[in-house]
């Protein structure tokens, strides 16, 4: 094979496994999820009792209403991951100097993102 094609097939070939770990593992939920909707009607419709471990595994996967807790968790995991960043840029320093400030530009997304959620921890802690 020519290295153009190789070189080119690596980045597709890249995209459509990131694609399939996403989908695949989705689909077979999905299935899942029809079989136990589909096993739940019959028992519902022949008048048979709900057990409550089938009541609590339908409910397990079901989200939480968003919180202020919840807003402070994620800002403190958003500004980990940006601290992180900076400093995998401060360590790149000792190799390439020129490294350091894109890395810490980078790392300013997820710490904003971090700052923002725990904002709205502040603003909304009173609501709840």
């Amino acid at each position: 094979m020519d290295a153009g094609v190789i070189g080119a097939s690596i980045p597709i070939f890249g995209c459509i496994m990131i694609a399939a770990i996403v989908i695949i593992p989705r689909y077979f939920q999905s299935i899942e999820r029809q079989k136990m909707a589909e096993t739940l009607k019959a028992a519902i419709e022949k008048g048979q009792p709900l057990p409550t471990e089938v009541v609590e595994a339908i409910s397990s996967g079901v989200k939480a209403p968003p919180s202020p807790q919840r807003d402070l968790r994620t800002g403190i995991i958003w500004l980990g991951v940006g601290a992180g960043l900076a400093g995998m840029g401060i360590a790149l320093n000792f190799e390439d100097p020129e490294a350091t400030w894109p890395m810490i530009g980078i790392s300013a997304f997820p710490v904003f993102i971090g700052l923002a959620f725990i904002a709205m921890y502040f603003l909304n802690r009173d609501r709840s």
